[in-house]
């Protein structure tokens, strides 16, 4: 992709496989995102936004962190990064550490109802 060049979010909805509502919704929870805005309130995602909102989507998606996960990753400094993961998931902001001890006070919950 050309640096230079400037996606609409209808062209970026397509290339993350992701409705245009959410990018804007992401807008709102990620501050990082700053799209250029031209007459008319019309998006204008750079590379660099691209990239970014990649990160978004993956980690919201494929590593299933919550938006509160992902601010947090995104406020650490570029060094801090690399370990984003174990800090995240050593203070237990990751969705998947949780899924078991749902289940586990649902059934209990079961028996006493």
């Amino acid at each position: 992709m050309n640096e230079s060049v400037y996606r609409t979010i209808a062209e970026v909805s397509d290339i993350l496989n992701v409705p245009a509502h959410v990018l804007r919704f992401w807008e709102t929870q990620f501050h990082q995102i700053k799209p250029l805005k031209k007459v008319g309130g019309r998006r204008y995602y750079s590379a660099e936004d691209i990239q970014l909102l990649t990160r978004i989507r993956d980690y919201l998606y494929t590593e299933k962190y919550t938006i509160k996960g992902v601010q947090k990753i995104l406020r650490q400094p570029a060094l801090k990064q690399e370990t984003e993961e174990q800090v995240v998931v050593a203070e237990n902001i990751h969705i998947s550490d949780f899924v078991d001890d749902v289940k586990s006070v649902r059934d209990i919950l079961k028996k006493w109802i």
